[in-house]
């Protein structure tokens, strides 16, 4: 199943698949503030609880129209669907803007020749090319048609071919250096797990040392190149691996106050981390493992573990590994899978038994029983809480690498390449809006209750005025969820005046037009921001979807260029650092464990017993 796909279907997730038919309501719910009544020609969506999610979801479908660039509103767009497609033609050739030719479709094996044939020589072309843009399309791109070991083989075949007569062979060469130079600028760390690669790396670098006589006019790029293979720490296949590497922790495990109040770094696949392996007796082991083990290697490790402790040692039947999440939902793992700590659900742990006891497993009793009554939310300003939401959700956003985002849409194309920090972020906006309705669902005074309810939109108010709109979205999905939005005497509580503000929110947040007002009011602001990145997903997605990759044996240069103008636009939004002013007193550090550490429901279920408690249906 792709990653994509899970986060479809992982309850509490903004983009489930496709819901099923309307049930029949439970109990009347509150009209949304911003929406009439819906018209007999324009039927209303469902009102009680769905099994996928629930509020208003992004919905992912197959285009079924020509590809257009994602965040067009076209408002033909329902006129077109009702057309027959074109039939399929050869991707459009993109011109070069200095006016050197089209970049017409080719094979894969020679787009690297026509992105060389086009980069600068001696100062032909300057910043802002139509090559520069090229060769930046296909670093980020190339992994879609063209392994990055095989793409880096390549490069290393043109940068040993024979000399050429009157200078090209020189030219050439310096067209690899300017490639090679960018490679490394764009994926720095990712290289580490790219054992093949960075041997092809090594070897070229090598090459091009040996002959810097010929690069007396790019000392400023030799030097460059020298400083980036350092930095980089390539990882070769036959070198040891350091001694005593740090253990990484994620968050939601081990709820530990020093490790929740450091800031964030990006997680490798090579990292380490600990994690905690429950038995059907809910005892658990604690084991070390990569943070892209496979299941079989867990299992290796669990079974080490329990040899030294009371449990029996040998088996009768092998372990399984298997996720049970809050609901009781279950789920065994395939021995081959890889990175299954960071697709696991807010509430999901990972359980190891024999397939004889696998019926007998039940969700931990902590994640069950709900203990009514004040937190820390109660007690703290809505600014302190906002900006702290603003500070957390920025180092997660800046721990992703902006090849992260293709290779979460694209993997099944070109490969499957660790994407953790991006799935941690999607884990977390899926958490926010749970916290949400949590927060308010666990209030039971009703006076109480209101007021909370206004601070949570004075909440997304001001994370919208940080700029942050992945805290912002995913507040307002929080409060649209049916089993808060059916509390219709706590929001008869609620003042005008805020009524009318998550009217608005409503507004900003609705997904007519390919949700036109969000990206008009995106598109207005200025770094550093934070957007909200399911719909990013849900962009790359549909440009992945609406064409073909290769098309007649051809690269399709133009949907290459879409996606990476996609991951530019990524790249604007963190080109300047956030400037927040954070005390750092006790209190303070108090609310910032608090943020980080947010304790949630996550089944949907055990939310509307909750909610029918507080305002039963008959009222």
């Amino acid at each position: 199943m792709k990653p994509l796909e899970k986060l479809l279907k992982k309850p509490g997730s903004h983009l489930p698949a496709r819901p099923p038919a309307p049930a029949p309501a439970p109990a009347a719910r509150r009209q949304s503030l911003s929406r009439p009544p819906a018209s007999p020609e324009e039927p209303a969506g469902p009102a009680g609880p769905q099994p996928g999610g629930e509020g208003r979801w992004l919905e992912l479908r197959p285009p079924e129209a020509p590809l257009r660039s994602p965040e067009d509103p076209s408002p033909g767009g329902d006129r077109d669907r009702d057309r027959e497609p074109p039939s399929p033609e050869p991707p459009p050739a993109a011109r070069c803007c200095c006016g050197c030719g089209p970049v017409a479709p080719v094979p894969p094996e020679r787009l690297l020749t026509a992105l060389l044939e086009r980069l600068p020589a001696g100062g032909a072309h300057g910043r802002g090319c139509g090559a520069e843009s090229l060769l930046d399309d296909i670093v980020l791109t190339h992994s879609l048609f063209l392994p990055t070991e095989r793409f880096l083989q390549q490069l290393h075949q043109h940068f040993v071919l024979p000399r050429w007569e009157d200078g090209a062979g020189l030219r050439r060469k310096r067209a690899v250096l300017a490639v090679l130079l960018h490679f490394l600028e764009t994926y720095k760390g990712l290289l580490q797990e790219e054992e093949s690669a960075g041997k092809v790396i090594k070897e070229l670098y090598l090459l091009i040392m040996k002959d810097t006589s010929l690069y007396r006019d790019l000392e400023d790029e030799i030097l460059k190149l020298h400083q980036l293979v350092e930095t980089v720490e390539l990882k070769v296949a036959d070198e040891t691996p350091p001694p005593n590497k740090q253990v990484k922790p994620l968050f939601r495990h081990f709820r530990r106050i020093d490790s929740c109040l450091q800031t964030r770094v990006a997680f490798r696949g090579s990292d380490e981390i600990f994690c905690r392996v429950y038995m059907p007796d809910h005892s658990y082991v604690t084991i070390r493992s990569r943070l892209s083990a496979s299941v079989q290697d867990i299992l290796a490790s669990v079974t080490e573990k329990l040899q030294y402790s009371e449990e029996q040692s040998a088996r009768e039947d092998a372990l399984i590994l298997v996720t049970v999440a809050s609901s009781g939902e279950k789920a065994v793992l395939q021995p081959s899978e890889e990175c299954v700590f960071t697709t696991l659900g807010i509430n999901s742990h990972l359980f190891a038994c024999t397939r004889d006891t696998f019926d007998s497993l039940v969700p931990l009793p902590e994640e069950i029983q709900v203990v009514p009554g004040d937190t820390e939310i109660h007690r703290v300003e809505p600014e302190d809480i906002a900006n702290h939401l603003t500070a957390f959700h920025w180092e997660l956003f800046r721990c992703i690498h902006e090849l992260e985002f293709v290779d979460y849409v694209f993997h099944g194309e070109r490969g499957r390449r660790e994407t953790a920090n991006l799935e941690l972020l999607l884990q977390r906006c899926s958490e926010v809006q749970h916290w949400v309705g949590t927060e308010l669902l666990l209030c039971e005074s009703l006076g109480k209750r209101a007021h909370l309810l206004k601070k949570l939109i004075k909440i997304a108010a001001i994370c919208k005025q940080n700029q942050d709109m992945l805290s912002f979205y995913a507040i307002v999905i929080g409060l649209n969820n049916a089993a808060i939005s059916r509390l219709r005497l706590t929001w008869e509580k609620l003042p005008g005046k805020f009524k009318n503000l998550f009217r608005k929110f409503e507004n900003l947040t609705d997904p007519c037009r390919n949700h036109k007002t969000y990206r008009e009011v995106l598109a207005k602001m200025k770094p550093p921001l934070i957007p909200f990145v399911p719909l990013i997903l849900k962009d790359l997605t549909f440009l992945h979807e609406g064409s073909k990759t290769l098309l007649d044996g051809l690269v399709n240069v133009e949907k290459l260029h879409c996606i990476a103008e996609k991951v530019r636009t990524i790249r604007k939004y963190r080109s300047r650092p956030l400037c927040l002013e954070l005390e750092a007193s006790p209190s303070q550090l108090q609310t910032k464990a608090y943020v980080r550490q947010l304790r949630v429901i996550d089944n949907q279920n055990l939310l509307f017993e909750l909610s029918f408690k507080l305002e039963p249906g008959g009222q």
